[in-house]
């Protein structure tokens, strides 16, 4: 792979975008058909000129075939060039689900632009970070976001970062002063021309090594720090083929996504993995009534409690999802109740594991029901590499021990972009992703089969977005008022789990109430998704025996207080 440095706009030395794979790996994934020489976007036509009249994308008010996509993110790719842009330049969004998503996602790449996959729910504290790190040229919002005000987060934004120099939107008639709306780059000029359009995006693609940068995603991380996920562009359609093939998803398939289409799981498990078998992509946001727009289209879904409670609430949108012929469950145990109520002779459930640095397993649909609805899967590529080792050592654990989850393969990165004191603790002595999940192997007809037991990493899974409890910690304890502060999960029946903040005031101070402390957090804009959404006042935390602050008694105590809050 191609290393790249830039210079920075500080005096501080230069870091290494990224880190490369070995040669000899890269080797055995080229001769074995799984590293391509064509970037995203050019896998994209090839695809889109196989099946040019395919739908490629459906949304509850919009269709467009595979041709209509590509021609269409052609014009918009060429607006970008002709407005100063640059393949290399990268791009903050923050947008939501529609149909411009996808235009502007496959605009952006055609353009040769890396986009940034933030979220439009991040606020200042998180945008200004991310930017401080990736050093983004332009910032693509959509001014109607209701969560926040998007446009005066980017005018603050912009004064802040000096590498920004264009600020674009989405869903926009009247964009803010000295913004371009996304739309109108479709009829800029010669973009209107096809041929000059597809001649600009060709000579762009052929000027970009495959193996080059090509978006960097969000860790959920386990530091008060976002680290950013560098994906290439060959590994990362791989990672996106290798989870079709897992989930029998072919060009006869719909996949539904609901959550942000950025996501990594957006984009590898729906976007791109629909459009690498020349299937749909059915994009909506988490509401019945947009669920129920895309239903009848959809063959494959992602659902969690809270989707699944949504649909069994909701008859006409159960009955919709009648040609639904894999769900695929995430972010929660699987329940015997959910099993009766949605898996049928033409109907597999099975489950996933997937992460933003790479490793993705499934169960395959052809498992026995104890694999598929008791383990997460195994890995959907044959030079996928997992081992289980005693944390926080290179020890390997026999199989049926708890142990934490650790990879290297041919979509898993290899280093964070331009982090290197945070590499040496997150990868191996040879270079294997340490995930901070704690499984148990389960062998099984000569695979091995993961079951997910724990996690190391201080995370909370709020529905599917990743709360890195060290960051909010650490912000937590700026309040006058508290002392400490523990962020821990409480159980939740809808999202899995919520946050729970155990506070220990400062001498003489009262600790803060849930009010007083959300109020705190959206003064300094911090994500809502990020807020504790329980106060627990405590005089002491209890300790391990190397006087850590004790999480597990914490949970557990939180799980008991809910118990007997809970109505019998």
């Amino acid at each position: 792979m191609t290393t790249t440095s830039e210079s920075a706009p500080t005096s501080e030395p230069e870091l290494p975008d990224t880190v490369a794979f070995p040669e000899e790996a890269v080797r055995r994934y080229r001769a074995a058909g799984f590293w391509s020489d064509r970037t995203l976007a050019q896998e994209f036509r090839a695809v889109a000129d196989t099946h040019p009249d395919h739908l490629a994308v459906v949304t509850p008010d919009a269709r467009l075939t595979y041709a209509e996509l590509d021609r269409r993110t052609d014009r918009i790719a060429l607006g970008l060039r002709d407005l100063g842009l640059r393949p290399g330049d990268r791009v903050l969004l923050q947008m939501t689900n529609h149909v411009w998503s996808a235009l502007a996602w496959y605009g952006i790449l055609k353009a040769g632009l890396v986009p940034i996959a933030t979220l439009a729910l991040h606020r200042r504290h998180e945008i200004l970070e991310i930017a401080r790190q990736a050093e983004p040229a332009a910032h693509l919002i959509e001014p109607g976001f209701r969560g926040h005000d998007l446009i005066a987060l980017a005018a603050e934004v912009a004064k802040e970062q000096p590498t920004l120099r264009r600020l674009l939107t989405l869903g926009s008639a009247s964009p803010p002063a000295g913004a371009i709306a996304l739309e109108a780059l479709e009829s800029t000029g010669r973009a209107e021309d096809p041929a000059v359009a597809r001649a600009a995006v060709e000579a762009i693609q052929n000027a970009i090594p495959a193996d080059s940068l090509a978006v960097l995603q969000l860790s959920g991380g386990t530091t008060n720090i976002p680290k950013l996920i560098p994906r290439l562009h060959t590994e990362y359609w791989y990672n996106a083929r290798a989870y079709a093939e897992g989930i029998d998803l072919d060009s006869t398939g719909t996949v539904a996504h609901l959550l942000p289409m950025v996501h990594n799981a957006g984009i590898v498990c729906a976007v791109h993995a629909a459009h690498s078998v020349g299937g749909c992509v059915a994009i909506a946001a988490p509401d019945a009534v947009q669920f129920k727009a895309i239903a009848p289209h959809i063959t494959h879904t992602m659902l969690s409690p809270a989707l699944a409670a949504m649909v069994t609430q909701d008859p006409e949108l159960f009955d919709a999802l009648a040609g639904l012929r894999v769900l695929v469950w995430v972010n929660g145990p699987l329940s015997a109740d959910i099993v009766a109520t949605f898996e049928t002779p033409s109907r597999r459930i099975i489950q996933m594991f997937g992460m933003g640095e790479g490793l993705c397993m499934v169960t395959p649909t052809s498992s026995s029901p104890e694999i598929r609805h008791r383990t997460v899967g195994t890995p959907v590529s044959p030079f996928d590499e997992a081992r289980v080792y005693a944390p926080g050592t290179e020890d390997a654990v026999p199989p049926g021990t708890p142990g934490e989850l650790c990879a290297r393969g041919p979509y898993t990165i290899r280093g964070y972009f331009r982090a290197p004191e945070r590499n040496a603790e997150a990868f191996t002595s040879d270079g294997f992703y340490r995930t901070g999940d704690i499984v148990v192997e389960v062998p099984e007809d000569g695979r091995s089969f993961y079951r997910l037991e724990d996690r190391i990493k201080d995370l909370i899974n709020r529905g599917g977005e990743k709360v890195n409890a060290a960051e909010i910690e650490h912000l937590l304890v700026r309040h006058p008022a508290v002392e400490r502060a523990a962020l821990v999960a409480m159980p939740d029946e809808r999202l899995g789990e919520r946050a729970c903040a155990f506070i220990v005031p400062r001498p003489g101070a009262q600790a803060p109430d849930l009010g007083e402390v959300q109020q705190y957090l959206d003064g300094i804009g911090v994500a809502k998704f990020k807020w504790p959404e329980r106060i627990e006042p405590i005089d002491e935390f209890p300790l391990t025996n190397i006087s850590k602050v004790d999480k597990r008694i914490l949970r557990a105590r939180i799980t008991d207080i809910l118990a007997t809050e809970r109505p019998q």
